[in-house]
């Protein structure tokens, strides 16, 4: 009789810890080192809590990502359990995932009002920030100060610059050196370079606040004109179809003077095996004309948990532990991904 007894409670303990475990499955962007420090985070979860974790790997361009969520989620598809979605997709999207408020533990003040602000549909919070990101001009200190060039303050001054050099690196042998590499391929990445175009000529917002259209004015007009004027000149005709690791590729191997990217091209420049290291400056991005202003896109990326997850629970508290302040700070350290945590920026470590 205690055989009996002492097998059914082995087999109530087993039965319990098969159902307190489970595999979790995350879509990680594998743009640079995003997809590794994405799966170390992770997995440093899954040991703390006794549970697995499957990291899913989904296209570095955002539009074709946003297809492919699209397709999973109108399935109702059970593959994924957390998702990391672009900071323009929660209106889109949110149908499709839990309210992330009750997992929070009042801990949203610790985070941008603003994004908060952006991950929150019809009172519901469908997403929690995980990082941020804003269009930077990176530029080759080295060859700014061996031709005696300034950091550029206007487009007009990089394209000279940029044409200057590239001009001379070519006649001492560097023939495929470009000035300025940025992402022109027809996806998402482009909407943003414009934006930022139009914005610092001072072109006004496509669409007003009434509904009319009002991006057929002259200053947004100089301004597309100006950067199709860069294809070919300082930019190479193949940047038509640059996405943001193509243009960092060119950049990194000492191929081009300028480039435009995001902050995770900083960790990934500054590594002890790229050709540059040591060798890159960043700025703000140039302002049109005297009247302009320095304009960049704000980016960024949150993770949401999927209606159709058979573990919203565990999915919960995996965006949690990955959102959170450690984590936050091993990544922006590791990889420069910057945080959403006002308080991070204040931390020596981190700066």
């Amino acid at each position: 009789m205690r055989i009996i007894l002492l097998l059914s409670v082995m087999i109530v303990c087993m039965s319990f810890n098969q159902m307190q475990a489970a595999t979790i499955s995350i879509s990680c962007g594998a743009v640079g080192q995003e997809f590794a420090i994405c799966k170390e985070g992770a997995e440093s979860w899954a040991a703390r809590t006794n549970n697995k974790v499957r990291v899913v790997s989904t296209p570095n361009s955002s539009s074709e990502r946003l297809a492919l969520y699209q397709q999973l989620l109108a399935a109702q598809s059970k593959d994924v359990d957390v998702f990391q979605i672009d900071v323009v997709w929660p209106g889109i999207l949110a149908s499709h995932f839990i309210d992330l408020r009750a997992y929070t533990k009042k801990q949203l003040h610790r985070h941008f009002p603003a994004i908060i602000s952006n991950n929150t549909v019809d009172g519901r919070l469908v997403a929690m920030p995980w990082f941020t990101d804003a269009g930077l001009l990176y530029y080759r200190t080295d060859l700014l100060e061996k031709y005696g060039r300034p950091v550029p303050e206007t487009w007009s001054e990089l394209a000279e610059t940029a044409r200057f050099i590239q001009h001379k690196e070519r006649a001492a042998g560097q023939q495929r050196m470009w000035g300025f590499v940025w992402q022109g391929r027809a996806y998402e990445g482009l909407t943003c370079n414009g934006l930022e175009w139009l914005a610092s000529y001072g072109g006004g917002t496509i669409i007003n606040q009434t509904g009319q259209i009002t991006v057929n004015n002259p200053r947004a007009a100089q301004a597309l004109t100006t950067a199709a004027s860069w294809v070919g000149d300082i930019s190479p005709p193949g940047v038509l179809n640059y996405a943001e690791e193509e243009a960092r590729s060119v950049f990194q191997s000492g191929l081009a003077v300028f480039m435009r990217n995001w902050p995770y091209a900083w960790a990934l420049a500054q590594s002890d095996d790229s050709p540059i290291q040591g060798k890159v400056g960043l700025a703000r991005l140039p302002r049109g004309n005297a009247g302009g202003i320095h304009a960049a896109t704000l980016g960024g990326w949150q993770l949401a948990v999927s209606r159709y997850s058979q573990h919203p629970d565990l999915a919960a508290d995996l965006v949690m532990y990955l959102t959170a302040p450690a984590e936050q700070k091993r990544r922006a350290i590791q990889g420069t991904y910057n945080p959403t945590i006002p308080a991070l920026y204040q931390d020596q470590e981190i700066l």
